[in-house]
């Protein structure tokens, strides 16, 4: 596992380096459907501190980053009305194949340059582990991006590794400070300082904010 997350930071670094905040995302994804690396992050189930705190909903309810698709068709087995979408055609592609009868409409987009159609449309908006792979200018337009997608009414939920502001961010994923949370433009209902179950235990955010119904 250390050596296929070395080969990750090598495709964010190259990346990064050429001015490209998401586009090693598929070298790694299509990297891993020949056998040649693992997606440290695709567990193939869904999220454990999603599944904690989501509950039988309906309305529409977009993912963000959303990878090999489990967390998106969580989503769908508790009632929602599921977008789900990753900068990766691989990804996406790789997600349609493992579940063939979903619901799930899965789509290729950026997180940066959404559809201008999804402004202020979900419901629900899921984003779990994509902001903390990007860094500076990509990291604060993705708050503000994944905030856009939230309808009136509608509620956004974040998970992202944690640190404290003075703590070296150190490797990617690159954790977030309390105030880089804070960022999201939206009123936060809830924001939990936790631990998950990994050996050894990681600290992670899990925030819940919501946008006012009349704006």
């Amino acid at each position: 596992m250390d050596e296929q997350r070395a080969y990750a930071r090598r495709l964010a670094a190259e990346s990064i380096a050429e001015d490209d905040a998401t586009g090693w995302f598929e070298r790694l994804y299509a990297a891993a459907e020949r056998g040649e690396a693992i997606v440290p992050w695709a567990d193939l189930e869904p999220n454990p501190m999603l599944r904690a705190w989501a509950r039988p909903g309906s309305g529409r309810a977009v993912v963000v980053g959303c990878g090999l698709g489990d967390d998106a068709e969580h989503l769908a087995g508790l009632g929602y009305d599921v977008t789900a979408f990753d900068v990766s055609e691989t990804a996406v592609a790789r997600a349609r194949g493992r579940f063939p009868d979903s619901r799930v409409d899965y789509r290729v987009s950026d997180l940066l340059a959404p559809p201008a159609a999804w402004r202020r449309r979900f419901d629900l908006v899921v984003e779990i582990y994509t902001i903390q792979v990007l860094r500076e200018d990509a990291r604060r337009r993705a708050i503000a991006g994944t905030a856009d997608l939230v309808a009136p009414g509608g509620t956004l939920l974040v998970i992202a590794r944690a640190r404290e502001e003075g703590d070296d961010p150190g490797r990617m994923p690159w954790p977030l400070t309390r105030a880089e949370i804070e960022a999201f433009p939206l009123p936060a209902i809830r924001i939990e300082d936790l631990h998950d179950d990994e050996d050894p235990p990681v600290r992670r955010w899990r925030a819940e904010f919501r946008r006012p119904a009349g704006s």
